[in-house]
């Protein structure tokens, strides 16, 4: 996959005053766009009611970002040739910027989506190419500070992400979450081109795989608004959706075949013929779609069912970085040390125990016992990318470490999206399966149904407020229980990760694939903030 930058022409590292604003411009960038994924989430309901959608629906704001992005991010070796590193990077600024106004403004929510769209397609370089421009920017020997940064930067951004979100969800206009970026990214593109442009790299017209890039698109796009919209047109019983189920499958066969054949793919599908970039990928993905899908999950019920405002939803959410924070160094430093297999079983663990805990949540649960799941869940976190990206990079040679960690972040981010569609859609259906239980309760053989109706006839309501008033109830507790089955089974399949994984083989990861694990912060931050 050509999903990493070209190689810079050497460059002699910044000093001063330079290095120090190119940084923080690098990282404003990087921090704009981690935070922008997070600050989403809690702000999902309160967009979708000022649309005029439902709050499933609004969804569809986080898997669209998703899905542009994944198609993105083996454009961006192709991009940084043809256009400069520099110049590419900048314009990704500019442009993220220009969608955020644009997603700010928009008044539906086709529009929003499209811009969302936009801004996940053209944020596909940013990280990458920070990455690259911030460790040209430091002497060999500083890159572990370089990257320490790097990680601080995209650790802090989830924390704020959802308790700024959530502030101004409730407090202004949701349009905000998207205007802040205005100033912050002009900013850093402005800083980023007065430093680096005279550090552009070669430029080079390189082919690039048209027809794999083309099934590419309809493969991944048909699906997802497969997955999108199944629930609201009936699934198979639609035209669309199964117009959109074909496309999607003979996109993707002949994807397949072209990648495999082609000389100059746009993904390297050769790489799964190695067992520990196969095994890696497969639970990184799995893994990451099922807490992405949570992710997104808790904040939808804690606001439509539990009376939770953003702000408080918000604060629920902002506890995931924190021990993220303090143990990914720790565990980047030991990574070598220890067998990164023992790592990711332990986060795998982390992870099974903390939506084990979710899955006894009530409608009664307070604000302490819902809070510290997400508390833990920062360990899970800080113990997961790190020894996973060890395990798929594992023993890979130098020339196909780019392509190799291209097509993770690739597998990465389409299962973030399916996830979230997927976890949204079994929320629904396993609701309406435990309303209907519920239902039949509800009957003049019932003690209970009847002492509730006569109570609510004493207070003046009429026979049908009434009724709507125990629907209502139902409805609470439906969803409630539908969300214990989403953590319980999420809980359940993370478990049966662990044997996965030690079909890998053991391997010790040499100091370069050390460097190229601990840049898979993004990564952490990703899935702190619940985004891409």
């Amino acid at each position: 996959m050509s999903g990493a930058p070209a190689a810079f022409k050497p460059h002699a590292p910044l000093e001063g005053a330079a290095r120090m604003w190119g940084t923080v411009a690098l990282s404003a960038a990087t921090f704009m766009n981690v935070l922008d994924s997070s600050i989403a989430n809690v702000s999902l309901p309160a967009i979708a009611g000022d649309l005029g959608v439902s709050p499933n629906q609004g969804t569809w704001v986080v898997t669209s970002f998703g899905v542009a992005n994944a198609i993105a991010v083996p454009l961006t070796g192709w991009l940084s040739q043809r256009f400069g590193q520099v110049r590419l990077f900048t314009l990704s600024v500019l442009l993220f910027t220009l969608a955020s106004w644009l997603c700010g403004l928009a008044p539906n929510m086709a529009t929003l989506i499209a811009m969302r769209a936009l801004q996940g397609f053209v944020a596909g370089p940013m990280m990458p190419l920070a990455q690259t421009l911030l460790l040209s920017s430091y002497p060999p020997a500083m890159a572990g500070m370089a990257m320490a940064l790097w990680a601080m930067t995209t650790l802090v951004a989830p924390v704020m992400g959802p308790l700024l979100g959530g502030w101004i969800t409730d407090h202004t206009h949701w349009g905000w979450i998207f205007y802040i970026n205005i100033p912050v990214g002009i900013l850093a593109a402005f800083v980023t081109w007065s430093i680096y442009q005279k550090r552009e790299t070669q430029r080079a017209k390189l082919p690039i795989d048209t027809v794999g890039l083309t099934l590419l698109v309809l493969a991944v796009g048909c699906l997802q608004i497969m997955l999108d919209r199944g629930k609201e047109l009936d699934w198979f019983h639609s035209g669309e959706i199964i117009t959109l189920g074909i496309v999607a499958a003979i996109a993707g066969a002949f994807f397949i075949a072209w990648e495999l054949t082609d000389k100059h793919p746009v993904v390297d599908l050769r790489l799964l013929k190695r067992r520990n970039f196969l095994v890696g990928s497969v639970c990184l993905s799995v893994a990451y779609s099922l807490f992405i899908g949570n992710l997104v999950l808790l904040p939808l019920w804690l606001q439509q069912f539990m009376g939770y405002t953003s702000t408080q939803a918000g604060e629920m959410l902002a506890p995931v970085g924190l021990f993220a924070i303090l143990l990914s160094p720790i565990v980047g430093k030991n990574v070598q040390k220890t067998d990164p297999r023992m790592l990711a079983t332990f986060a795998f663990i982390m992870f099974a125990v903390v939506l084990q805990m979710r899955s006894h949540f009530n409608t009664q649960a307070d604000f302490f016992t819902i809070m510290l799941p997400t508390f833990i869940q920062g360990i899970a976190v800080a113990f997961f990318f790190i020894p996973l990206t060890s395990i798929t990079l594992g023993g890979l040679p130098p020339q196909q470490i780019a392509s190799a960690s291209g097509l993770s972040n690739f597998t990465r981010i389409v299962g973030g999206a399916f996830g979230t569609s997927i976890t949204i859609t079994l929320w629904q259906d396993r609701a309406a399966v435990h309303h209907a239980e519920l239902t039949e309760l509800v009957n003049r053989g019932s003690q209970a149904a009847m002492g509730a109706m006569g109570n609510l006839d004493a207070m003046g309501l009429s026979p049908e407020q009434s009724l709507a008033n125990i629907n209502r109830l139902i409805d609470q507790q439906a969803f409630m229980l539908a969300s214990n089955d989403i953590f319980g089974g999420s809980a359940l399949i993370f478990m049966l990760l662990i044997p996965t994984i030690w079909f890998a083989e053991r391997w010790r990861p040499p100091v370069a694939q050390v460097q190229a694990a601990k840049a898979s912060a993004p990564a952490a931050a990703d899935a702190a903030a619940g985004a891409h």
